[in-house]
């Protein structure tokens, strides 16, 4: 394995790492919560990635150009494809585009997809695909769902159709469940172009790609629940998925189990592989490191300190997954931003 591919694993690893938040943070609000608490959390986490991401990755992905129907479909397609995510476009006309996401499922990762409620699952569509027209200024384009992955079925699929008439809110989401997808013909779909998508910015991207899901949903759930409420679930969710996933992730990070010293490189290599600046210091069976910046929120206006418990859980969880017995301490920055301390005994 060469440097770059040595760099692209350690970046796989981090996207598993989030990958699995973003899953298990959905499944914390919904055993702790509620199903009709954790369909609200979820519309309002992918109505905001809507809002923010689907214009710009558009024009990202060369897709401005194309009739309203076919840019939201191939969108969904390229664009989760860059995530890893099994997906399929089916063209059928200029107004009608369609997509299946295939199981596996990537958002409810492994046996996860058990414990995910349909009211959850159609809480997605609501955010995200039900507001493509609204974005592109279209009130007539609206999304038909045709299956859920979580009632039984095969996928969840549906054909983005443009009407003849513009549509009222409670009709941009519609379900046909006496419908079917055509085949999937891959050498019909599109693809992104080599020259502007080489194989270090695909990498990048996949790794950014579960990153962001984390980003959106932390000052999400603090605005939904209050920081109380959300600091705890953020906390927990980290500390569980850091026990589960130490093993698969230290594998990526060249890591191992040990004992204090072996998991404070192990920090030093996850804040490497986020793009994160941070520091080594520390003697004896006390490590410190100095973590000057932390990438996954800047930028973030409505950031709360409590956001910062998605960090905190899951580095605690990943020193539990390490060894039994290794103690971290977090000391925040002013505002519960960085430089955050950490100090690993």
């Amino acid at each position: 394995m060469n440097a770059d591919e040595a760099k692209w694993a350690r970046w796989r690893s981090v996207a598993d790492l989030y990958h699995a938040y973003f899953t298990g943070l959905i499944l914390t609000v919904v055993t702790r919560r509620g199903a009709a608490d954790a369909a609200e959390f979820v519309f309002r986490v992918f109505r905001r990635q809507q809002q923010e991401r689907f214009l710009p990755g558009l024009e990202k992905l060369g897709l401005s150009g194309l009739p309203p129907a076919v840019a939201a479909a191939q969108y969904h397609y390229l664009s989760n494809w860059i995530g890893g995510v099994p997906v399929e476009y089916m063209y059928e006309s200029d107004r009608k585009a369609w997509i299946r996401y295939a199981p596996p499922r990537w958002i409810w990762r492994g046996t996860a997809i058990c414990g995910v409620p349909g009211e959850v699952s159609r809480a997605m569509l609501r955010g995200w695909h039900a507001n493509n027209g609204v974005a592109l200024g279209n009130l007539k384009l609206g999304f038909v769902c045709t299956k859920q992955t979580v009632d039984g079925q095969d996928g969840l699929e549906g054909y983005y159709y443009e009407y003849d008439h513009d549509l009222d809110v409670d009709q941009r989401l519609v379900f046909a469940r006496h419908l079917e997808a055509p085949r999937f013909e891959a050498n019909k779909a599109p693809a992104l172009p080599v020259s502007s998508w080489p194989k270090p910015r695909l990498e990048k991207a996949y790794r950014n790609y579960a990153m962001e899901y984390v980003r959106t949903a932390a000052p999400v759930a603090v605005q939904l629940f209050g920081p109380g409420d959300a600091g705890y679930l953020l906390h927990l969710t980290g500390k569980l998925i850091g026990m589960q996933y130490f093993d698969e992730i230290a594998r990526g990070l060249e890591s191992r189990r040990g004992d204090a010293k072996s998991f404070d490189e192990f920090l030093f290599a996850l804040f490497d592989a986020q793009d994160d600046v941070a520091e080594n210091g520390g003697s004896h069976d006390v490590y410190e490191t100095v973590q000057q910046t932390w990438k996954l929120m800047d930028g973030v206006a409505d950031y709360h300190p409590a956001c910062a418990k998605v960090l905190q859980g899951l580095i605690e969880g990943l020193a539990a997954g390490c060894g039994r017995g290794i103690t971290v301490e977090m000391k925040p920055g002013a505002g519960g931003a960085p430089p955050f301390i950490w100090r690993v005994s």
